[in-house]
């Protein structure tokens, strides 16, 4: 199996990224929305973590950034209904610590939000997880909060600010799949 692929980064292509590696092998890889992955530059030499689904008509290549979201992402694909493409789906909610908090909190409403999950997966990724997932406090999102929000505790704030955080990413993100 391909574990990791590391080479050019030539392009972003319908959910996925085109590396050429040193010998000249062109890869598909497909990452989640919001992967830090897709900060890069085409040009930029890059390392992906791979899972590799070996099907019946096909073969296809999972990239993340860090080996953690792709243990998160291999954890998720062991619950039933959760296949490669569900679990890219919760993968492109947020970060492997956003998405491990909700499971340990049991916020099934946040693992809803993947396209192609509805309530009843969520739950179940929640059951069969919520134990194996290595509990993470709520993460932080770079520092302490632009300003304070009167009649809000820090908590909320920080949940606040988190939110708007990823707001602007996705759209950062769009952006740049736009040009």
């Amino acid at each position: 199996m391909i574990r990791n692929i590391k080479g050019e980064y030539l392009y972003y292509d319908k959910g996925s990224m085109i590396i050429e590696t040193s010998g000249g092998i062109g890869f598909r890889i497909y990452v989640a929305d919001t992967s830090p992955l897709l900060l890069h530059r085409e040009g930029d030499i890059i390392n992906i973590f791979t899972y590799m689904q070996v099907k019946e008509d096909g073969m296809s290549l999972y990239g993340f950034s860090k080996l953690d979201s792709l243990n998160l992402f291999e954890q998720l694909i062991t619950v039933k209904g959760v296949g490669p493409k569900a679990g890219l789906a919760i993968m492109s909610t947020g970060s492997a610590d956003e998405i491990k908090y909700s499971i340990a909190n049991k916020d099934a409403t946040a693992i809803a939000k993947a396209q192609g999950v509805g309530k009843k997966t969520a739950e179940r990724v929640i059951l069969e997880l919520c134990d194996k997932v290595d509990a993470v406090p709520m993460p932080d999102i770079g520092g302490t909060t632009p300003v304070s929000i009167p009649g809000l505790d820090k908590a909320r704030q920080k949940l606040l600010w988190h939110s708007l955080h990823l707001v602007i990413r996705k759209l950062r993100l769009k952006r740049q799949s736009v040009m």
